[in-house]
């Protein structure tokens, strides 16, 4: 018999218990959640349809022309297009969604649809974490939502996020909400100026607060923008110690997504407290070669610590952690 925490027969390297054993049995709730899910994915690829695509590239331009300087195009479309449907043209997803409870028998699913008339706008802190939800709290006002996760990867409670939410459905509880469509978050170097917009947002009563959000959303932006924020998930010293390691796999001619993507991992769920990103950068190459994550380097320590300018008991630090952290990870 196969223990939960056994290794996942099928090889994917993954717990029994996250892997293959809820595939086991197939619960009424998965097909609920399954069948919503297409309700979800179906609706960004049919619209918006063709006559409605100029008044979504007004929008966007609009939006361009005032962030353009600090996100990406791809970026701000993204973000346009559910202000489009959710705040400036509800008609086109409350039309969508007529037609879809016409074209649905379950019962369960169609009381799901009833709830998801309007999907609401939510800035908020995560305050917890675990393995399927994020709880985050509410930027302004008293509210603490369950946000369903959307893939396995670290989230750091403290971390901001934005999207649009609606009624998860097939729970049971109050409170459980799924992200519509993006699902952004923020890094802490930027809680000043969510804080900042948050002020802005609480001066206006729980009447006027949801128009605010509406009509100055593109200012939560711009604030965010003016603060650095160029669209990444990672913090500036986050972003330094990836930047060093790539640049040090760039130089010697050896690429490891694998190193990366651990590395990625062990800063966002571990932030760890080093004085230089450097350090933690050194001992991620000392971690990736001997984990054979890459071509084996022709270097002693000594000379692998000095190319980052750090000493070896400093490289050796974060090389032990990531050791650790991942041997855990595989646990």
């Amino acid at each position: 018999m196969i223990g939960r925490n056994d290794p996942c027969p099928c090889g994917s390297g993954k717990k029994y218990k996250k892997c293959c054993a809820s595939k086991q049995a197939v619960s009424m709730e998965a097909v609920q959640s399954e069948e919503l899910e297409r309700v979800l994915q179906a609706f960004y690829e049919e619209y918006p349809e063709r006559k409605d695509i100029p008044e979504y590239l007004d929008l966007a331009n609009e939006w361009k022309s005032s962030l353009g300087t600090y996100l990406l195009e791809e970026m701000i479309e993204a973000i346009v297009l559910d202000e489009f449907f959710f705040h400036h043209r509800p008609d086109i997803w409350q039309g969508y969604l007529a037609k879809q409870q016409k074209k649905l028998v379950r019962p369960s699913v169609l009381r799901v649809l009833e709830e998801w008339q309007q999907p609401r706008v939510f800035i908020g802190e995560v305050i917890e974490v675990d393995d399927a939800y994020l709880t985050v709290h509410k930027i302004v006002e008293d509210e603490t939502i369950r946000l369903r996760r959307e893939s396995e990867k670290p989230v750091p409670v403290g971390v901001h996020l934005y999207c649009f939410i609606l009624p998860e459905g097939v729970s049971d509880k109050e409170n459980h909400y799924l992200a519509v469509s993006s699902l952004i978050f923020f890094p802490t170097d930027h809680t000043a100026a969510i804080q900042e917009f948050a002020k802005r947002l609480a001066t206006q009563d729980e009447y006027t607060a949801p128009k605010y959000l509406k009509e100055q959303a593109i200012e939560f932006w711009k604030l965010l923008g003016e603060d650095g924020y160029e669209g990444g998930e990672f913090t500036n010293f986050e972003a330094g110690v990836l930047l060093h390691v790539m640049e040090f796999l760039e130089k010697h001619n050896r690429e490891s997504e694998q190193l990366l993507e651990i590395v990625e991992d062990f800063l966002v769920e571990q932030q760890p407290n080093a004085r230089k990103d450097v350090a933690i950068a050194a001992g991620a190459i000392r971690f990736g070669q001997e984990q054979a994550f890459f071509e084996p380097l022709t270097m002693t320590l000594k000379e692998m610590a000095e190319w980052f300018s750090v000493s070896p008991s400093s490289m050796n630090k974060y090389y032990k952690e990531l050791g650790e952290y991942h041997k855990s990870k595989l646990s």
